[in-house]
């Protein structure tokens, strides 16, 4: 069997000969240890991204099968994007810089983690109107219009292929910081962040559509959506629903339409009270699902909403920078978890600096021991 069969059969409940070895890409510090330590060469830590060659490369050093990310799709974010700028540097070489998406963060020299938020430029509906509207509208140079067309003679068959779908809430979030979008939403406009969101997704369904129109065939579809951290959503549930349901399902009805039933969407953090509007509006495959300092989630959801619910993911990735006996409970946990079946394993995020290569490798081949 290839992989893309193992992987498809397994969350449609059909016989495997295997599970694959999956897994969610690396940070970029992670890599470059590992070329620091002999493990991997240098060019290749600085050309890996997810499904590019260079990946695949690394899945072969490693005995990964694939990476959950390898997914395509059309322009679908803001078209143009603002100017990346300098606004400010500040004594201690931090800079105040605007990026892509209009947000104002502070940079700081060497640091690797995520910039502080600083300002935003969305901040009222003349701002929406004339700067980010224009930018969130539907245009045909959005499509690579012939890439698609051919697409089905030259993507790969041995792994699955996933249809970028974009996200609903978590580019605008994004684009504004947690307090941004928190101040919109009480907006003296009432209806101005339910505009934004309406425009964007709109947008994004006729990215869907034309893509789809071209006869491209792909295995699942895939949302990013980082809406929600370690105590739960960054927005009440209540309004979540309000304003994202019926986007989820325009969406995933017109994926379904075209025989995609497989879909996924990435979220990080407690996302058991988003479960409800994500499911019941068709996304069906819960991913990274990260174990972080509340456990795991997949078991409760999975009793929660039966055998459709699916997932990808919920391996605990910090057992790689333990040792084997770390690794060899979360293998047994993983195989408690395939057990459910519609399950595929994977560590629960990006794997971090400070992990083990050799745990890394270990951890994928026992992977495909598990019997389906």
């Amino acid at each position: 069997m290839t992989n893309r069969e193992r992987a498809m059969n397994i969350l449609h409940y059909q016989p495997a000969d295997r599970f694959p070895a999956v897994h969610f890409g690396y940070w970029s510090e992670l890599l470059e240890e590992w070329a620091g330590q002999g493990k991997i060469s240098k060019e290749l830590a600085e050309s890996v991204a997810d499904g590019n060659e260079a990946d695949r490369e690394l899945d072969r050093i490693i005995g990964w099968d694939f990476d959950w990310c390898r997914t395509v799709g059309p322009r679908n974010g803001l078209f143009p994007s603002f100017e990346y700028k300098v606004l400010e540097t500040l004594p201690d070489g931090t800079q105040r810089v605007q990026n892509e998406l209009g947000l104002i963060e502070r940079v700081k020299p060497g640091v690797a983690s995520i910039p502080s938020e600083d300002d935003y430029v969305l901040k009222d509906r003349e701002a929406f109107e004339t700067l980010y509207k224009p930018k969130m509208l539907y245009a045909p140079e959005r499509i690579d219009l012939e890439y698609y067309k051919h697409f089905n003679e030259t993507r790969p068959m041995d792994v699955p292929v996933g249809l970028a779908l974009g996200s609903v809430l978590g580019d605008i979030r994004n684009m504004v910081s947690v307090v941004g979008m928190s101040y919109l939403i009480y907006d003296e406009d009432e209806e101005l962040f339910a505009d934004i969101v309406d425009t964007y997704a709109e947008m994004q369904y006729q990215c869907v559509k034309a893509v789809l129109e071209t006869g491209a065939k792909f295995d699942f579809a895939h949302y990013w959506e980082d809406i929600c951290f370690k105590n739960g959503p960054l927005l009440s549930p209540d309004i979540f629903e309000e304003l994202c349901a019926k986007h989820y399902k325009k969406r995933n009805d017109l994926c379904r339409q075209y025989g995609i039933d497989i879909i996924s969407l990435d979220c990080d953090g407690v996302t058991e009270k988003l479960l409800p509007t994500w499911f019941e509006n068709g996304v069906n495959t819960m991913f990274p699902i990260e174990v972080g300092v509340w456990g795991d989630q997949f078991e409760a959801a999975r009793g929660r909403f039966g055998k459709g619910m699916l997932g990808v993911g919920g391996m605990d990735k910090t057992a790689f920078r333990k040792d084997k006996a770390a690794v060899d409970a979360e293998i047994e946990r993983m195989k408690r978890l395939a057990s459910l079946g519609g399950f595929l394993p994977c560590p629960d995020h990006r794997i971090m600096p400070g992990s083990s290569f050799e745990l890394v490798q270990y951890y994928a081949e026992e992977i495909k021991r598990i019997k389906v």
